[in-house]
Formats: C-alpha cells, structure tokens, sequence
C-alpha cells in the first residue's frame, strides 16, 4: 500500500560565460560544475539504470542558456583543456608527496592519487562515454523515461520586471524552442527564473483607459508550459513578502505596500491550479528541502564532507574536510574518502526514513496521499557538496529498493496521474531575500532597470519596421542578433551578483557589455549602416540560440483583455 508520491527536482543554471573571462569568473566556474556535477550526476543516472535496471525519475531542468553552451564546441574543447590542467597539477602533488618536511605528507599523497584517478575518470567519461555531447547523453535518459527535461526563461530574465508582454513572451518562446531544438521535444514544465511569479495587474494605458495586463502563467500557457515550482511560503503563507513592485507598460513603477500574509490553509503536499490559465504549480516541501539546504542543519554541512573554500596552494585541490562549521581553514582536518561515504549512507538512510514518515504522517492525519515535492540548484550536488550526487543516487536505490510504499515520479508524470483538484491565487513572490523582489531590485542595481526596460522599449519598436523578413542577409543578421544581445543583457544573474557582491564588477562590466553591443547593433540598423565586420565579431562571441527569430519580439498590444474577463473560471473545482 503506498503512502503518497516523491518528485525530486534539480534546477541546473549558470550564467553565460562563453568567452567572458576564465577565473575567478567565467568560463572555469562551467567547467568546475561540468566535471563535479553535470557529468557526475549523468553518470549516477545511468549506473542506476544501466547496472541496477532502475529508472532515476529525476526532474532536471536545464536552462536554456545553459544547454546552448553545454552544446557549444568550444566550451565542449576548453573543457578538455581544463581537465587536462587539472590532471597535469595533481600529477605534480604526486611527485611532491609523500615528504618528510609537511606533516600528513603520506595521506595527502594518497589525496592526490584519489583526485588523479578522479579527474581521469570524468575526461574518460565525457570523451568516450558520452562522446563530449552532454546534451545528447541527457536526451538519451529522458527518452528512456529516467528523466523529464524543463525548461526555463531563455537566459534566466527575472520575468515579474520585465516592462511588456513582448519581451517576457520572447524569454519562455526562445526557451521552450531552445529546448525542443537540443532535447528533441518540447518541456511541459519550466522553472520560473528565481522563482519570481507576479500576478496579473491593472494599469492606465497609454490612451489612459484602465487595462488589464495578465499573470505571468497567461505567458506560460501561450508557449505551452503546463507547471512550474515555487516556494513553500508562497503556498502556505504565513510570512510578509515585503513591497509589490506594480510595472505599467514599459517600465513605469510604483510601490504600494502589502499586508502581512495570513496562513492560506493551504500546504504543499498537493499541485495547484492557477486562475488565470490551466497551468500547474508545485511548491517545495519545507521540512524535506531543509533537511539538505540548511547551511547549519542540512546533511552538506557535515565535518567529514569535503571542505569547499580551502584549497591546495599550488594544485588547487580540495584535500581537507569541513572539520566544523567553527573551524578556521588553517586549522581544517585531512579529507578522508571512506568517511565521506560512510556518512552519505548514512545520510541517506536517514533522509529516505523521513520521506516515509512525512507522507505517511500526513496520510493519517487527512485520510489521502499526498507529495513531497524537492526542488534545488543542481549545482549543489557535487560542486558545492562535494558527496552530494552520491547522495542523490543511494536515495533513489534506497526508494526503489527498500520503500516501495513511496511512489517515485517526475513532475510531470505526477500531475498526469494526480490532477490538481484546487486552484490556488499565489502572491508576488521569489526565493530571495523577504520572499519578494529585493534582490533583484534595490540600490545597488535599481539603475540597471530603466537600461533594461528601455531596451524592451526600443528592440519592440525596431522590429516593428520589419514584420516581414527582410532579403537584405546583412539586415537579417543583425536584428537576430539585437535578439540574442536584448535576452543576454535581461539575465538575472547580473543584479544578483551585484547584490550579493560574489561578482559586483564582473557583474556590472557583463551586463554593460550585452547593453553597448545591443545599443551598437540597434544604431547600425536604425542608421541602415550595418557593418559587417562589427556584426561579425559581435556574433562570433555571443553565438547563442543560432536559430532565433528576431520575430519573437513583434509586438504584443498591452492590455487588451479587459479586468472583468482576465480571469478564467477556476479549473477542477
């Protein structure tokens, strides 16, 4: 008799680093969750199946931008080059150790044989396992229905700030197409870029008539995305989320201050129905999600596990554990492999015994079955916690094997077999800081936002002048890629790591770079003077989504749908 169901989510998203430095940001911080999650976590999904005969029913979103460099040939050789470099500077620790000068010389010795090995393993894997075609290697488990690909907004744009429905419908059209072109069929479910949802919204149009401007699912079903994911306190409320940032079109803001939420009575053991479209949402369960992202609970946080922060001077190896969240890096233990494991069974034991619980709990007290549903960032499991794909893998053995009352589904099969019964209004929301919008807009990046709303502005009316496409192959070029430029420059990522100051003038410089290369892009084509060797070098650096239509961004007429008809009957009441 089974106790509920389990959908286990990974988010996998990095910025568009193809060409833009190489350390301490850029390209290396790909190739890092490249070798220590991406190729490990596809290898742990294929031993499960292959040498098991069991289906992993992971949910992994890849975002599109990340799947368009993941596919690039380029990135595909710097990452040979970059396990290569990693192989030649362990090689060295080998012939330093053991010595009798440096204390441990013996067991740091056998560190560097155990990160010698390792990293041999991954460049055989990717060359002749998956042949340097990760994209291919995930398509080949989600058509065995070991896994289900979602989809996001093309480059991550923080959807709820963008200033007109033309800009926002091109972020999830380039995604979603992005995704059938390298996946081989269109997602049903995306992860909403931070998680950041708004809701629909009046406003005064430009002729001054009150208009309606629909919730961001309107967007979603138009591309046919039937679900996403959110976070437990957008279900279940009981939290203030701060100020509502209320756009009109292109970029007109006001802040109106929100009442503290009330628990809503509802939780997230079940999907929900949206009002506004028949798109689905999922939020993540608290006391599971917890159990493994705390910082000062979760399991990563562990002292045997691998210390992330300290690293060899010379090699730049990772040869001490966490020891304790209090212990300063001078004074970090030795890793130790063995222990690391042991306790990643452990942990896993432990994990899999709460899922039972949680569900079997919460099936005595409301007489149903209900579902647990995890979301994190993908690259949590191997770069961040080092034993963290291991740890994925023995829960989905210990689940098939040993706890068959918990049905394991992707997202996506979840909501075939149980359709959500209720439909839920969630408010404006995202995972940050407050719940609410601050990270992404605050007064460090507040300046950043007229630039983007203005570049929404000026791509919709350049395109505009040419519904049909031009003959002109120069022209053609250009506008495809003004596209390219306006959705790199709308990332999340820039005012996020301007905020959080991990990359403040990094940051800054790449979205400044996407802004003059647009703005150079849109003055060749307003002034009929496009240059080709200009466009040339401009492509050639941002080659992303080859195979975009400049079309995407003709305009979308604000408003039309009047407030007393914006909403659809609730679904499945």
């Amino acid at each position: 008799m089974t106790v509920g169901s389990f959908v286990f989510m990974l988010h996998s998203h990095l910025p568009y680093y193809r060409m833009a430095g190489m350390w301490p940001f850029g390209e290396e911080n790909l190739y890092e969750c490249m070798s220590e999650t991406y190729v490990p976590l596809l290898n742990a999904i294929s031993e499960l199946y292959e040498e098991e005969g069991i289906k992993a029913k992971l949910t992994v979103g890849i975002t599109p931008i990340l799947a368009e460099q993941l596919n690039d040939e380029h990135l595909k050789n710097g990452f040979i080059e970059y396990l290569d470099s990693r192989i030649e500077a362990v090689a060295k620790d080998l012939d330093r150790y053991p010595d009798p000068k440096v204390e441990h010389s013996q067991h740091l010795k056998y560190l560097a044989k155990y990160y010698f090995d390792w990293f041999n393993h991954i460049k055989d894997c990717f060359v002749n396992k998956y042949n340097k075609d990760l994209i291919a290697a995930f398509k080949k488990y989600q058509d065995l229905g070991c896994i289900e690909i979602t989809t996001s907004g093309a480059t991550h744009g923080f959807s709820p700030l963008l200033a007109n429905d033309a800009n926002l419908n091109a972020q999830f059209k380039v995604g979603s197409d992005t995704t059938k072109r390298l996946f081989g069929k269109k997602a049903k479910g995306c992860w909403l870029p931070e998680c950041a949802y708004r809701q629909g919204y009046e406003f005064t149009g430009k002729d001054g008539q009150k208009k309606w401007r629909p919730a961001i699912e309107v967007t979603l079903q138009n591309n046919d995305i039937e679900y996403f994911f959110t976070e437990s306190h957008v279900i279940e409320g009981g939290n203030s989320v701060g100020e509502r940032r209320v756009v009109g079109i292109y970029g007109n803001i006001e802040y109106i201050p929100l009442p503290k939420r009330e628990a809503t009575g509802y939780d997230t053991y079940s999907a929900y129905w949206l009002p506004d479209a028949q798109v689905a949402v999922m939020g993540r369960n608290d006391r599971a999600g917890f159990q493994v992202w705390s910082a000062a609970d979760g399991y990563p946080g562990d002292g045997v596990y691998r210390e992330f922060h300290k690293k060899d001077d010379k090699s730049g190896m990772n040869y001490w554990r966490i020891t304790s969240s209090t212990t300063d890096l001078g004074d970090k233990m030795l890793y130790d492999p063995v222990l690391a494991m042991n306790q990643v069974n452990s942990n896993s034991d432990h994990y899999t015994t709460l899922l039972y619980h949680l569900l079997n709990d919460y099936k005595k007290a409301n007489g149903k079955e209900g579902l647990i549903m995890v979301s994190f960032d993908t690259e949590l499991y191997g770069h961040w916690w080092f034993e963290g794909v291991e740890f994925i893998k023995q829960v989905i053995r210990k689940l098939n094997n040993f706890i068959p009352e918990i049905e394991r589904y992707t997202a996506g099969e979840y909501l075939e077999k149980h359709p959500p019964v209720d439909t839920i209004q969630i408010p404006e929301s995202s995972w940050g800081q407050g719940g609410h919008f601050y990270v992404w807009l605050n007064h460090l990046t507040e300046w950043m936002w007229p630039i983007i709303n203005g570049c929404e502005k000026r791509i919709v009316d350049i395109v505009a002048n040419y519904e049909k496409v031009p003959e002109n192959k120069l022209l053609l070029r250009a506008l495809n890629q003004l596209a390219r430029e306006n959705l790199l420059l709308q990332s999340s990522d820039w005012p996020f790591l301007i905020t959080t100051w991990q990359a403040k003038d990094y940051a800054t410089d790449r979205f400044m770079e996407h802004v003059e290369r647009f703005e150079k892009i849109a003055d060749m084509i307003e002034n009929n003077a496009i240059n080709d060797e200009e466009l040339k070098k401009i492509e050639a650096i941002d080659n992303c989504f080859p195979v975009i239509d400049y079309r995407v961004y003709l305009p979308i007429e604000e408003g039309v749908i009047p407030q007393q008809e914006a909403k659809l009957a609730p679904l499945y009441q």
